[in-house]
This record gives C-alpha cells, sequence and structure tokens, in this order.
C-alpha cells in the first residue's frame, strides 16, 4: 500500500496545519500556504482537517498508486488526469491500484493540494509531520520528495462499487467563501502610523506586483516606494503570518508560512486570516491591492469561514456514508 514518486515537480512537500507551540525558540509554524484548500481536502476523504498533505506547484508530481485510494485535490486547478480521465478539484475520487496521477497544465491558482483518505506513515517532529526545509525535519525526510520516494499508505480505502476504474464522487465542495481576489484586507500595524501621510494614501491606493524572489518565507513587493516619516533602527520584534514589513529600499514584504518569528522592519500591516488562502493562490507577476479594516471585521469574516467549513465537513460525512451504504 504505497504511492510511488515518478517525478517530483517543483518543491512538492508535505504540509499540515503547522508547528504551533515554538516561536519562542525560534522555530516559525510553516504548514499549508493555502490552509483552506488543505481542510477542503481532507474534509472529502473524511480525514481530520489538519491531516498531513501533499503541496505541489506546477509543474506538479507524476505519482503512480500502487494501491487503491480515495482523494480529494483542491487549491489550484493544474489538469489532474489518472490513465486519461479528467480529475476535477474539489469532489472526492477513488483511485484504483496501478493508476498513474499526472497534471497536465495550469488552469487557475499556484497551489495544489492532494490529500489521501487515511494519510501516510509520516515521523512527528515537535508535534506536527509539516516540512521545515531549513531545518530538514518534518515531512518526509525533512525534504522535499524527489523521484523514486515512496510513500506508504495507512489504511485501505472503504468499499467502492468499482474497484478497477477511476471514480470521481458526484458532490463538490464550494470554496468560493474562502477565497478573496483583490483587494485584500488588512489591519494597520504597530508601525503604520511612522508612514508619512503620503505612503499611507499610497500603500491603500496604488498596486503591488509580486516579484521573483518571492517563497513560502514572503511575497516581495514591487510598488511604490514608501517613505517613513522619521527613519530609524527598531528592536526586532513578533511577526506572523500575514504581516506586511517595510524593507530599507521602501518597498514591502508580506510574511507568508514559512517566515521568520521576529523581525527588524516596520510592521505596517497585517493580512486578514480569512484573506490569506487567496493570497497564496497568487504567483509572480500579480498585481495586489490592499484596502484597510478593523479587528471586528476580520473576525466576522473568519467565523463565517470556519461555520462553512464545518458545515462541509458533516455534508461530506453525510454523502460518503450514504455512498458506502448504496
Amino acid at each position: 500500500m504505497s504511492i510511488l514518486v515518478i517525478k517530483p515537480g517543483i518543491q512538492t512537500t508535505i504540509q499540515d496545519a503547522g508547528r504551533i507551540g515554538f516561536q519562542h525558540l525560534g522555530i516559525n509554524p510553516g504548514g499549508a500556504m493555502d490552509l483552506r484548500a488543505m481542510q477542503t481536502a481532507n474534509a472529502l476523504v473524511q480525514n481530520p482537517t489538519d491531516e498531513a498533505v501533499l503541496e505541489f506547484y506546477f509543474p506538479a508530481p507524476v505519482l503512480r498508486f500502487n494501491a487503491g485510494a480515495f482523494i480529494a485535490l483542491s487549491g489550484a486547478d493544474f489538469k489532474a488526469s489518472v490513465n486519461g480521465t479528467h480529475l476535477p478539484v474539489n469532489h472526492p475520487i477513488y483511485i484504483p491500484a496501478g493508476s498513474v496521477l499526472q497534471f497536465n497544465g495550469k488552469n487557475k491558482g499556484q497551489l495544489g493540494y492532494l490529500a489521501i483518505q487515511g494519510g501516510v506513515e509520516l515521523i512527528e517532529w515537535l508535534n506536527s509531520y509539516s516540512t521545515n526545509l531549513k531545518a530538514a525535519a518534518g515531512g518526509y525526510e525533512g525534504r522535499a520528495l524527489c523521484a523514486g520516494d515512496e510513500l506508504t499508505l495507512n489504511t485501505h480505502p472503504k468499499s467502492i462499487r468499482s474497484s478497477t476504474e477511476c471514480s470521481v464522487l458526484p458532490w463538490k465542495a464550494h470554496t468560493e467563501s474562502f477565497y478573496t481576489n483583490n483587494p485584500f484586507r488588512f489591519i494597520p500595524g504597530k508601525e503604520f502610523g511612522l508612514l508619512s501621510e503620503a505612503s499611507r494614501q499610497l500603500f491603500i491606493t496604488e498596486a503591488f506586483i509580486i516579484l521573483p524572489q518571492s517563497d513560502r518565507m514572503g511575497y516581495r513587493l514591487q510598488g511604490p516606494e514608501l517613505q517613513l516619516v522619521e527613519a530609524g533602527e527598531m528592536i526586532s520584534s513578533a511577526v506572523t503570518r500575514g504581516t506586511v514589513q517595510l524593507l530599507p529600499n521602501g518597498q514591502c514584504i508580506v510574511l507568508m508560512a514559512d517566515h521568520q518569528t521576529t523581525g527588524g522592519y516596520p510592521r505596517i500591516g497585517h493580512i486578514i486570516t480569512a484573506d490569506l488562502p487567496g493570497l497564496a493562490q497568487k504567483g509572480i507577476g500579480e498585481t495586489l491591492h490592499f484596502v484597510q479594516t478593523d479587528l471586528e471585521a476580520a473576525e466576522n469574516l473568519l467565523v463565517i469561514q470556519e461555520q462553512h467549513l464545518q458545515q462541509l465537513k458533516n455534508a461530506c460525512i453525510l454523502q460518503l456514508d450514504a455512498y458506502h451504504r448504496h
């Protein structure tokens, strides 16, 4: 019962909800860039929503299933197929033994997620299976997947009507409420008031482009040069996913999943949690706009997303159980 990596794709890693509670030791949470896509894929196959999944960019991996498995794809749509059969995102899918899963083109988004019912065998590091590439720990041997790697499945899939053919189950997760396209909402950071009035206006009216130097640590942006009222050095202080820092050259960086735990650059804003999935799916060369909001609105939007996720989990349990009974 295993999955063989035929081609690894670009930085295909194991990720879960992250390594929580160790930032005081300098260990960042990491985890899936798009947590909602990870949770959606897991819900579709009746996994705990924080079960470890495969996270991948395009070109994406080519995988051979040496055993049958229930899977779900979410996040980016990379035109997946199994043995010539097109596979949609956000559906539960049965993959028969001997099948080869591949991705044929980039249709939408930047990060794809593959959940497997029951998950795969992994060694936990600091309460998480997420891959920390810099520490070379977690995930699969602390690294991105390579050709020839074999992932052992934890469980056999539940029975299905046809065990020799790929089957796309008929229900779909609707994820539109998880994603914001533009503008991205932010709460002013501790040092937002240190920006000149003109720079504060530029931040909420002008466009910012994601630069090629961007990665899982942060999205570097190219936009109007922002200036502080008075330049000066800062004591390093806590940062988190979504923190927008002002670099010495007047440009911004938005910290992402693999962010450092502290930073000495001004924190001019924090992208709200509800908008981070949409931000994760933005790619190099795409344009971002920002709009200011407040803590109450951010909390309300997050509650709505959590309620939608719970409804999705409940619906998937009922649908899959009914499917197996018939």
